[in-house]
């Protein structure tokens, strides 16, 4: 999932930025919880891109963090099972963030309810220059037949390619986001607001996904 459109859904109900973000954080819980519900195995959200972390909005996004995400990491890891993984470049993140991070992901990493892949700071260009970087300076030697050992390089490792792509806000761009991962993925764009995408919306790409006759590439 692709989670656009927290600024414009404040802009247009005229609310501050900040209170924006923060109901789409909470949207994210609701989600998240839902995905559980229906028992969903792997979830991936894209929050921050790498493009866009020079912004100034993005002080609100760690504040938002900070302030909510010890409940977040409450509700979801401790009473709901769920495993927690965050990719994409630490490098200049607070240090606080980093802990929390961190955190997060050493005690939920034996949950086995749902796990929640969550893309900061991520762009699939900046992956794919640390892959090749890493390649060349630790002579690492690849066998481009085995998939698995090519999966590995990657952030998402071993983690299942998305059967769907959610895109909520209106643009139809993939927007650097984990491209190699999405050969093969259905994609879905909803004019909705990301704060405004509700679980029926949810249930209703799905059932459309369920009707499609995947051949990859057949």
């Amino acid at each position: 999932m692709i989670l656009d459109g927290n600024k414009r859904w404040a802009k247009k109900n005229n609310f501050t930025n900040i209170y924006g973000y923060t109901k789409g954080f909470e949207n994210i819980n609701n989600i998240v919880k839902h995905s559980l519900s229906i028992g969903l195995p792997n979830l991936t959200i894209f929050t921050l891109s790498s493009e866009n972390f020079n912004r100034s909005s993005v002080n609100i996004i760690y504040n938002i963090i900070y302030e909510n995400f010890s409940k977040f990491f409450e509700n979801l890891v401790r009473e709901n099972g769920v495993k927690i993984k965050i990719f994409g470049s630490r490098e200049n993140l607070p240090e606080k963030i980093i802990e929390i991070f961190e955190e997060s992901e050493k005690l939920s990493e034996n949950n086995n309810k749902l796990s929640l892949n969550i893309a900061f700071n991520y762009g699939f260009k900046n992956e794919i220059k640390k892959i090749l970087k890493s390649i060349k300076q630790n002579n690492i030697e690849i066998n481009l037949e085995d998939e698995s050992n090519l999966n590995k390089l990657f952030y998402l490792g071993s983690i299942p390619d998305p059967d769907i792509l959610i895109r909520t806000g209106g643009y139809q761009r993939l927007s650097n986001f984990i491209m190699f991962n999405l050969t093969y993925t259905e994609l879905f764009f909803t004019e909705t607001l990301w704060p405004d995408f509700t679980k029926k919306e949810f249930n209703s790409i799905v059932e459309k996904f369920m009707k499609i006759n995947r051949k990859y590439g057949l």
